[in-house]
């Protein structure tokens, strides 16, 4: 019986898709004697059982917001399990890909019958400027409603931690590690590491502190999440961190004062991946869910902390909980104006007509700055508005699927299906991307799309194929006569002589894509490669 992290498990999730009827279903509840901060647990029979009543009842779309802290294998993941039925069903089901950000391979819900959903930020920023005592402004970030009036000292919790504390921890601010001798009155600077965000800020006020800062880690890089604090507070990224910690270290007497929050919209630039969320191989798209409004327990204050008293209907929140109702109330969409669409067509125009670009036109970059790989944001950031006219989709019946599950020794899932004597490649499931691990000289691979676009079109290859190898199509030109007609094509990719060169190791990923396109639709597929 293996528990999980969740936010919420739904069918075709509101406001994104207004019309959308909900059917919700309860599979999570609060760890006995834990502050509920600490999250939610979650039972395999709830999960299945649910995802079971979501099928009787009749739904087009599951979101499920629900994942391992480690990915599971798929003959123990029972939310693979729950969602191959909804696939036999024709149900579309979307899933968080984790919060485990930014280690590479954590990633939940990898199975390719499900739509998994990264997280990235939005064009909206919650600056709470701290000013400093030498006039420089620190754009923090914060939705707590408070202010300072006046500057207050500043320190940093390493300074005013209780003799007690483990050295490596003495800047994290955790209960019952400050000094209130030394907080008393003061602002204070905690990083993030071990702990909650908001109980580092509830230990500043127990030990009497007027004023919080919450910096990132070099982990967490610049992407600053905001919550409901309960003391003046603002957050900042790593480097702002480290030019706050500096000012304290080089002044006999630091100040600062915390400013009230207003909003910015158009804040560039945007999309930028969360470090939080989890790197794949994976995910298939990535959605807004960084700082995301959303619905809230009256059960439970914005902060999930005890002493917190407040209670509101709705609450800013961060995590991929929060980027896969975003891609579900796509699919539900998707799912209104193309109802003779499969489940895996649906997945597939979410998919190809993903973008790779931030709001400056520049390719969307990861927490560290650099630019973001489909081992972080899947095929890119999802475009709806795209996905309703995609052109061509990859299509993948259930049959395909059980073929699928042939190829990695999985017989027995149906008794009226039986795997062929030899299991296909499962290099050539027709999935919207490919992932060629370990390769050495030369694979080849097919692929079939469906033409839902114009009747008559002409579709041309173009490729960016990864560094160190060439990626061609056969044929390189798709010739359609109507709509709904089928054609397949090859890929083959290949290895140059110089393919570990530019520092790669041996095992490491390369990156490009390849593309067909009839010059009003563009169908990208995320390629990845590595060398044996």
């Amino acid at each position: 019986m293996r528990r999980r992290w969740a936010a919420s498990l739904a069918a075709q999730p509101p406001v994104a898709a207004p019309l959308a009827h909900l059917a919700i279903y309860k599979v999570c509840w609060a760890i006995p004697e834990q502050e509920k901060a600490d999250g939610n647990t979650c039972f395999e029979e709830d999960m299945l059982a649910a995802i079971d009543d979501a099928i009787g009842d009749g739904v087009h779309v599951m979101s499920i917001s629900i994942g391992t802290r480690e990915p599971a294998p798929l003959r123990e993941d029972s939310i693979a399990i729950g969602a191959f039925h909804a696939l036999q069903n024709d149900i579309v089901v979307a899933c968080s890909a984790g919060n485990e950000g930014p280690a590479p391979s954590t990633l939940s819900n990898p199975s390719p019958w499900v739509i998994t959903v990264g997280a990235s930020s939005v064009d909206r920023a919650f600056f709470a400027p701290l000013v400093l005592g030498n006039g420089m402004e620190i754009k923090g970030q914060t939705v707590t409603p408070y202010k300072l009036d006046k500057a207050y000292p500043l320190v940093f919790a390493s300074d005013v931690v209780a003799s007690n504390v483990p050295k490596n921890l003495t800047s994290q601010c955790l209960a019952n590690s400050l000094s209130p001798t030394k907080v008393k009155g003061k602002i204070v600077l905690c990083m993030r590491g071990s702990g909650t965000r908001v109980a580092k800020g509830m230990e500043v006020k127990r030990a009497g502190g007027f004023g919080f800062i919450l910096g990132n880690s070099q982990a967490n890089g610049n992407d600053v999440i905001v919550d409901a604090h309960v003391l003046p507070a603002t957050s900042v990224g790593y480097s702002d961190a480290m030019k706050i910690l500096n000012y304290i270290r080089s002044t006999k007497d630091p100040m600062a004062r915390i400013e009230l929050a207003r909003t910015v919209i158009h804040y560039r630039p945007a999309p930028v991946m969360a470090s939080f969320t989890s790197r794949g191989p994976n995910p298939d798209v990535t959605a807004p869910g960084v700082n995301i409004l959303a619905a809230w327990s009256g059960a439970t204050a914005p902060s999930k902390l005890y002493e917190d008293k407040r209670l509101v209907k709705y609450n800013i929140i961060s995590g991929t909980s929060m980027a896969c109702p975003h891609v579900a109330a796509a699919a539900a969409l998707l799912r209104a104006i193309h109802p003779e669409w499969s489940s895996a067509a649906v997945r597939s125009a979410l998919m190809t007509t993903a973008w790779m670009k931030n709001n400056m036109g520049g390719p969307i970059a990861d927490h560290s700055g650099n630019a973001a790989t489909p081992f972080q944001l899947g095929s890119g950031h999802f475009r709806p508005e795209m996905a309703a006219d995609p052109g061509l989709v990859y299509d993948a019946s259930y049959t395909d699927h059980l073929l699928y599950l042939c190829s990695y020794g999985i017989k027995n899932v149906s008794p009226k299906f039986k795997c062929p004597t030899v299991s296909p490649s499962i290099y050539n499931f027709n999935y919207p991307s490919v992932s060629l691990p370990r390769i050495n000289g030369t694979v080849t691979i097919t692929r079939t799309v469906t033409n839902v676009g114009a009747s008559s079109s002409v579709y041309f290859f173009s490729a960016r194929p990864p560094p160190g190898y060439a990626v061609k199509a056969s044929p390189g030109v798709l010739f359609f006569n109507h709509v709904g007609q089928k054609k397949s094509f090859s890929i083959t990719v290949k290895a140059r002589e110089d393919s570990m060169a530019n520092g790669r190791s041996k095992g490491e990923y390369a990156f490009g894509w390849y593309a067909w396109s009839d010059g009003h639709h563009y169908v990208r597929s995320p390629v990845a490669v590595s060398s044996g």
